[in-house]
């Protein structure tokens, strides 16, 4: 405790905390309204619709992954003399990807509805297509931000655009109490974004400016891919797993239990990841791996309460917040909240990667964690939902925390991270 409490000391005044606490304070503002949203929609939308709903939120974060290419990984790592031709090289990168994925998309709707007569859902996919044609505009400002280290405004656009999503999902539940109403604020939320990302950064797209080519993405983007589609199947593949194991009804109750527990602390464990990745990148090859083991401790510090608080504190909270029907998924919202400890582990340990220009073995590390999470979910789906969650939490925690124990035991003179200087 005291190794600790002065390793937190030591980067009080660092900008690694500013990004932490500004996250942090972001993330429970968010919070604050999103737990009321799901207050009311747990009261006014039964698990049958909740299950549709979910379906489409799911598949659409399956197809978002695949806009993440390392672009803006590649725009913070760059030195500032290359940096013009890169950001505009990837303005048009992003529109390319964009709309290709938004073509995925529609088409992935099709089979739905085509092969598995879900007609609803379809709709609901084919329409959270639009939300693509809102990002390109915004995005190259967004990760000059980030590189920047200007955490606040980038926690201030997620903040805000999540909670106009929230309130939006109140107003419509309200009156319209279906699966559209969970699903259209996504697609009104988006050109909020775009706007608060533009005002973020003055750069702005010059055609006459020269792009630099598109091999300047090459190292980052194959391995960020893989990595991103692979943990998207980690956190949206079990809900499929889960409705087509154990049926509707109980896919809206772990859909609950997921957004009650992990899914508040989730955020925060992405965020972590955001403020990581710049920071190191900024640090000097000798220092790198101290500075990874204060931003691994500082985070978990902040993050560990959290969790144990959820954990034990649910059979209180539930029923008061949520009501009595939901006193079932309490189980659930405890086995899924633990979850967010390996996940933490995770998402340092691939920014430390990143970093140290080594992704491929990120991915690698993702892929045994997909692996292991969503067999040990098929596993415990065999025998119940409690343990499905159990099985879920289990194999990341098998994958992840091990991957971390090693990273933080090695001498600093490895060169587990070797950032440019």
């Amino acid at each position: 405790m005291n190794t600790l409490r002065s390793t937190i000391s030591a980067v009080s005044a660092a900008p690694l905390v500013r990004g932490f606490v500004t996250f942090g304070s972001a993330e429970a503002a968010t919070r604050v309204v999103r737990l009321a949203a799901l207050l009311i929609v747990a009261r006014r939308v039964p698990p049958e619709i909740l299950g549709t709903a979910a379906l489409a939120l799911s598949l659409f974060e399956l197809v978002r992954v695949l806009a993440n290419v390392g672009i803006g990984q590649r725009l913070i790592m760059a030195r500032r003399d290359e940096l013009p031709a890169l950001c505009a090289a990837a303005h048009r990168l992003f529109w390319i990807i964009c709309v290709t994925v938004a073509a995925i998309q529609i088409v992935v709707a099709a089979f739905i509805y085509l092969l598995f007569d879900l007609p609803e859902a379809a709709a609901l996919l084919a329409i959270l297509s639009l939300v693509y044609f809102a990002m390109p505009p915004g995005l190259v400002q967004i990760f000059l931000t980030m590189r920047e280290n200007r955490m606040a405004s980038v926690a201030r656009i997620a903040a805000t655009q999540n909670m106009a999503d929230s309130m939006m999902t109140v107003a419509l539940v309200i009156f319209w109490p279906s699966a559209w109403a969970l699903v259209i604020p996504k697609l009104l939320a988006a050109p909020l974004w775009t706007i608060l990302a533009r005002r973020s950064s003055s750069w702005r797209h010059d055609a006459e400016q020269r792009k630099a080519p598109q091999s300047e993405f090459a190292l980052f983007g194959p391995s960020i891919l893989g990595t991103e589609i692979l943990g998207a199947a980690r956190l949206h593949a079990d809900k499929l797993i889960v409705g087509a194991m154990l049926g509707t009804e109980a896919l809206g109750i772990y859909y609950f239990a997921f957004n009650a527990g992990l899914g508040i602390t989730q955020s925060f464990v992405s965020a972590c990841n955001t403020v990581v990745f710049p920071h190191l990148a900024k640090v000097r090859a000798a220092r790198a791996l101290t500075e990874f083991r204060k931003a691994f401790l500082t985070g978990l510090a902040m993050l560990g309460p959290v969790v144990a608080a959820q954990a034990l504190l649910a059979p209180i909270y539930v029923p008061i917040v949520f009501g009595e029907k939901w006193v079932p998924a309490i189980t659930f919202i405890v086995l899924l909240s633990c979850a967010a400890l390996p996940l933490y582990a995770g998402s340092l340990v691939g920014a430390a990667y990143r970093v140290a220009s080594r992704p491929q073995t990120e991915t690698l590390i993702t892929a045994l964690a997909t692996a292991a999470a969503l067999s040990g979910l098929v596993a415990g789906a065999q025998i119940s939902l409690a343990w499905a969650c159990f099985g879920y939490g289990a194999g990341l925690a098998c994958v992840f925390l091990p991957a971390a124990g090693i990273t933080l035991s090695r001498p600093c003179t490895t060169p587990i991270l070797n950032p440019k200087g």
